[in-house]
């Protein structure tokens, strides 16, 4: 999905606050107790980030210039009558808990469509995608799980478990442009020594797909996803929305936000969250980028391929495709 754009310099300022937690050795995992306590808090105009970060809390003011960082004691935080951590007081000043994602144990964020998705899919199925003239490369996708069956796949789209609730895809399959495809695998198996693989949400998409996706937003969150007039990088099989699992468990890694989460935790340089999980993020972005992908700057799981524009949009339904 295509999320919004953060002010230019709050985004400037949460990258010098990411680049100051990098941490290149994996951290130890963040005590449990902690977990209800990490996330944004707001007093008015102000918001404050509480992260974890070797082994200590800490809260961040998101704001231009960042203020630094002020170690944070767990007993500033206060609970609603149900448990749930509500506020915090920190130097006098009363902050509130501000929701984030999908609640604590759902792995999805869900947005109400505006029309029943079903007949939109009808709707889009009967119309064409836009013309296009170029010197485009042929078309060639293939199966990811074909080229190396270790790759992993959590294809959302196949099942009620995405955005919109509804399913897209008839079958959860995965495919790439082959350049992309044959780079994806590199990255698959370089990342064995380091003990994760490739967890695959979704590679090509066909434009009705999009279209769908398009129709079905509110008005007010047109910006999350892309204008099938102009079609998509994942239309054109040269980008791929993933994530990492590990190889031990066989079980995905956690990372700051949740797949297709539209907030500002979906960022990939946003300082929140572990100082594991900020470790995951890295670490996948940095194998990504050794093989020629590009981080997208709202979505840590969206990598696009180099050279994708040189790809046409294309609109063939996966069991239509032929079996590479």
């Amino acid at each position: 999905m295509k999320v919004r754009t953060l002010a230019a310099a709050v985004a400037v300022s949460l990258l010098l606050a990411a680049t100051a937690l990098a941490q290149t050795a994996k951290p130890a995992p963040a005590p449990l107790e902690w977990r209800p306590l990490l996330g944004e808090y707001v007093n008015n105009e102000k918001t404050l980030i509480i992260l974890e970060n070797g082994g200590k809390l800490y809260g961040l003011l998101k704001q231009t210039p960042p203020g630094p960082m002020q170690e944070v004691p767990e007993n500033v935080f206060y609970r609603d009558r149900e448990g749930k951590v509500s506020h915090l007081k920190l130097d006098g000043v009363i902050y509130t808990r501000k929701p984030l994602g999908p609640e604590e144990g759902a792995t999805q964020l869900k947005v109400e469509p505006v029309r029943p998705v079903k007949t939109l899919i009808k709707q889009a199925l009967a119309a064409t995608p836009p013309t296009e003239s170029g010197d485009f490369l042929p078309t060639d996708l293939v199966e990811l799980r074909k080229l190396d069956p270790k790759i992993k796949l959590d294809v959302r789209y196949a099942t009620s478990n995405n955005l919109f609730g509804t399913t897209f895809y008839s079958q959860p399959r995965a495919f790439l442009q082959r350049a992309p495809a044959e780079a994806l695998v590199r990255v698959h198996r370089k990342l064995k020594a380091s003990g994760y693989g490739l967890l695959v949400h979704d590679g090509y998409r066909p434009w009705y797909v999009t279209k769908v996706f398009w129709d079905a937003t509110p008005q007010d969150k047109k910006l999350f996803v892309a204008d099938p007039s102009k079609g998509s990088r994942h239309n054109r099989g040269a980008a791929v929305d993933l994530s990492l699992y590990d190889l031990k468990s066989g079980r995905p890694v956690e990372m700051v936000s949740t797949y297709d989460e539209t907030t500002d935790r979906a960022y990939p340089n946003y300082p929140g969250g572990t100082s594991l999980q900020r470790w995951h993020r890295e670490l996948l972005r940095a194998a990504m980028e050794a093989e020629g992908f590009t981080v997208y700057e709202a979505e840590w799981w969206h990598f696009d391929y180099k050279d994708w524009q040189r790809y046409r949009i294309g609109n063939e339904r996966f069991e239509d495709l032929s079996d590479k």
